[in-house]
């Protein structure tokens, strides 16, 4: 018997796939001592009597059980907090994130020899390009027009040429905050219906939009019958719980939960978002607020020197176009205030800072830091 040679880290590594290792991971800035603004995340916290009485529900769980049929509870508070159509199901999800992967996967065409396409106006959420890389699919990008508007003529263009598997149109979009055109994306959409394939609306950002696709999906039901709805409780006020759920058809949402993880809402998770639902009043005000703190945002920041443009938003984050973004994003993190610079991510996006929308007091002190880095 020979001894076997001693193992290599780099001849293990080789087992990873090259564009994974190619990869750079999902970055989280360090926040220790910081204003953070960079992640679209509710400023406020539960009351105290409901942060007491959310723990004593916690602390009764029995977490030596599997999750089980209160999640049948939370799909039920879900459809009625949503409005969900007759005859649609719902699929739940570790947020949206795993939604999207999920979706991917289902969509997939391994060993046919012809890959499935994903297709998305962009600049837009970061993660339809990745989860198409990882899952084998096709991501073509469709750049928006200079204002972020949607290009009608450029999406049904590339869907006639690319007939995608999925097709995402964020409503409102990040990291633009725009609200489309009602009647551009229902064109679009029956475009990629007319090719067979299914288009995502993407709803994160819906406690802070004046519309809801839903609506249409039920005046409309013939039309948008190959829509389906995502939305996730993060922006909602749950960014913690990471709880995302899709509505849609039934038999495509049965299709879907094949290729779920069992068991992938944990019983806090579970229990947590349902307690939030039964106090959906609570978070409404709090999403109101920010929407009000949103209009005098803003307006601040349209009448703040070397801010170039500010754009409309219809979400909890404003967009905004200065000089220099890296010197403005280094200037505002050096006084302990962290926003995004998006700048990066696209070419449309030159220049161009991200900043959530908090409180009355973060928002001071964002556009305080702000206006000192210009």
């Amino acid at each position: 018997m020979t001894n076997a040679a001693p193992s290599s880290p780099l001849q293990a590594l080789a087992r990873i796939r090259p564009d994974v290792r190619a990869m750079h991971a999902y970055g989280v800035q360090p926040s220790t001592g910081m204003l953070k603004m960079d992640a679209m995340e509710n400023p406020f916290r539960l009351p105290a009597h409901l942060q007491a009485a959310l723990g004593q529900r916690l602390g009764a769980l029995a977490l030596n059980r599997y999750p089980g049929d209160r999640l049948l509870d939370l799909k039920a508070a879900l459809a009625k907090y949503a409005g969900m159509p007759e005859g649609y199901g719902i699929v739940l999800g570790n947020g949206s994130d795993e939604l999207i992967t999920l979706l991917a996967l289902a969509c997939a065409q391994p060993g046919t020899g012809q890959r499935a396409t994903m297709l998305a106006p962009m600049p837009g959420f970061v993660m339809y390009p990745l989860s198409a890389q990882l899952q084998g699919l096709d991501f073509v990008g469709v750049p928006l027009t200079p204002d972020f508007e949607l290009d009608e003529p450029a999406m049904l263009a590339a869907i006639a040429q690319h007939r995608p598997a999925i097709t995402y149109i964020a409503y409102p979009n990040n990291p633009t905050a725009t609200l489309w055109d009602e009647g551009a994306v229902q064109r679009i959409i029956d475009a990629a219906g007319a090719q067979g394939g299914i288009v995502v609306m993407d709803e994160a950002y819906q406690p802070f939009a004046s519309r809801t696709w839903i609506d249409r999906m039920r005046a409309e039901p013939a039309r948008n019958a190959h829509v389906l709805l995502m939305r996730t409780l993060s922006k909602f006020g749950l960014a913690g719980v990471r709880l995302g759920y899709l509505i849609g058809p039934s038999a495509f949402v049965s299709e879907i939960d094949k290729v779920r993880p069992p068991y992938n809402v944990s019983v806090l998770n579970c229990e947590a978002a349902l307690f939030a639902l039964e106090h959906a009043d609570v978070f409404a005000a709090q999403a109101a607020e920010i929407r009000a703190e949103r209009t005098q945002v803003v307006a601040a920041l349209r009448q703040m020197p070397g801010v170039e443009k500010c754009w409309d938003s219809e979400a909890n984050m404003i967009l905004i176009r200065v000089a220099d973004s890296a010197k403005a994003y280094e200037g505002m993190k050096t006084r302990k205030v962290l926003v995004k610079n998006v700048s990066t991510m696209h070419p449309l996006l030159a220049n161009c800072l991200r900043l959530t929308v908090g409180n009355a007091e973060d928002n001071a002190q964002m556009l305080a830091a702000l206006q000192a880095s210009l």
